[in-house]
């Protein structure tokens, strides 16, 4: 029997991407993971981690992806490869007990789209889509984007959107809300 999680490992990654569609889902790459981890009975963050990934298939980045993400050339073609890369979160998760956390499901499916490419187990257990509980814990079937997620609690978003790190420390910020130990701010109105 499976011991109940202690802490939430909440995780955004940030892939090889175009505008021009010549980079399919299936041959796109983690270029960065972020992780904070972030304590279950308080939900207070007790750790992050970073690391940037080094593609192999793609290893050039677009002018989009780049301008989306902030991350550079040089800040890819210096980082560890994917095997190094898990492995090094999985030493930063160690022998916590966190349930993998992430707005939406991409990326636990990217995750996995790599470690099957690499041959590489995940560290992860279980997942949480946090952009699905954000909606049934404010009982709607709207599905909101992180950004639009702070705005409807009146949080602002800190940091550069599309940073995997950046994204996870926002996205950990929602979890009160969301797992319902802050109440919801009501709606704001609709405008005329």
């Amino acid at each position: 029997m499976n011991a109940p999680h202690t802490h939430f490992l909440v995780i955004d990654l940030e892939a090889t991407c175009d505008d021009q569609g010549t980079i399919p889902e299936k041959i796109m790459e983690i270029i960065e993971i972020g992780a904070v981890l972030v304590e279950e009975s308080t939900l207070s963050p007790v750790g992050e981690f970073q690391t940037f990934v080094r593609p192999v298939i793609r290893p050039k980045l677009t002018a989009f992806c780049t301008a989306l993400t902030t991350i550079r050339q040089a800040d890819v073609d210096a980082a560890p490869t994917f095997p190094e890369a898990i492995e090094a979160l999985a030493r930063f998760q160690g022998e916590h007990n966190a349930l993998f956390c992430s707005w939406g499901d991409y990326d636990r499916k990217q995750f996995e789209i790599d470690a099957a490419r690499w041959g590489v187990p995940l560290p992860l257990k279980g997942h949480m889509n946090l952009k699905k509980r954000f909606s049934a814990a404010l009982g709607e079937t709207t599905r909101y984007g992180m950004s639009s997620a702070l705005e409807r609690v009146g949080l602002p978003l800190t940091g550069t959107h599309h940073r995997g790190i950046d994204d996870a420390r926002n996205i950990a910020k929602l979890l009160p809300y969301l797992l319902g130990r802050i109440p919801f701010p009501p709606a704001p109105a609709a405008s005329v």
